[in-house]
């Protein structure tokens, strides 16, 4: 009968310290769209045009090609590290080429990664 095999503390060391670092994943955080602080929203008035809502707000994330009168802006956000999410919506209806309003969408709750 052969005698157990005993590994040497410095391999044994380096196994788990290779087990541990496969243990830390990094995740990026996700951002997407148009991310309006209040003060830029509160700019914008009904009657201006849209080369003035363009120059406050920037170019809309979603700008229906088969409805002109309305601009989309929505903003997404997920941090990478908890997981939590936000999103925010401002749609700006035109009249012409003048804003008739500004609606803000109920804001969606931040979630918990599931």
């Amino acid at each position: 009968m052969r005698p157990a095999r005993t590994f040497p503390p410095k391999m044994l060391a380096a196994a788990t310290l290779a087990c541990l670092l496969a243990a830390c994943v990094y995740r990026v955080d996700t951002q997407q769209g148009n991310l309006l602080e209040a003060e830029q929203i509160d700019q914008v008035e009904v009657g201006m045009t849209r080369s003035q809502v363009r120059f406050l707000l920037g170019t809309p994330m979603v700008a229906d090609p088969f409805d002109q009168s309305r601009w989309d802006y929505v903003y997404y956000f997920r941090s990478g590290k908890t997981g939590r999410r936000s999103k925010s919506h401002v749609i700006v209806w035109f009249d012409g080429d003048t804003v008739a309003r500004i609606d803000m969408p109920e804001p969606v709750a931040p979630t918990k990664r599931g």
